[in-house]
């Protein structure tokens, strides 16, 4: 119970959830799992299947292509979202950087209903991707 309570006073201060009433908010904790990676483990592989959508609770966690990183992801960052929705393999590795990384993580099979069931979570997933993609042009030009 008291984990449940932590994980609800986590997500009411993310953006991305910062849509949902306090019951909603009861309801997606109970969705989603914890799961926590030690600095330097590998949490999703390029090319491999992802099979999680992740959000950051605590840490930092390394977005990598190749030999080059890209981004660093911290509280209430999320991933694993593209190769899901996409059914395809992760494009980039996802490592942790921080010496414990926290997130909660939904099964992949869950996340379209998830978002279907919540769409103000979905909106707020979309904006976050265009800013991403943004970035990338503006980086690119």
């Amino acid at each position: 119970m008291q984990r449940e309570r932590d994980v609800v006073d986590v997500m009411s201060g993310m953006a991305l959830f910062a849509d949902l009433s306090p019951a909603q908010l009861q309801e997606v904790a109970h969705t989603f799992d914890e799961e926590t990676f030690e600095e330097g483990r590998r949490i999703l592989r390029r090319g491999l299947t992802g099979g999680s959508f992740y959000v950051i609770v605590d840490g930092e966690a390394a977005v990598q292509v190749g030999d080059r990183r890209v981004s660093t992801l911290g509280r209430g960052d999320f991933f694993g979202e593209i190769s899901i929705l996409l059914d395809e393999t992760p494009s980039a590795d996802i490592t942790a950087t921080s010496a414990m990384l926290r997130c909660i993580a939904l099964p992949g099979e869950q996340l379209a209903p998830f978002l279907l069931s919540h769409p103000t979570v979905a909106v707020r997933m979309l904006r976050a991707q265009a800013r991403r993609m943004r970035e990338v042009i503006e980086w690119r030009s």
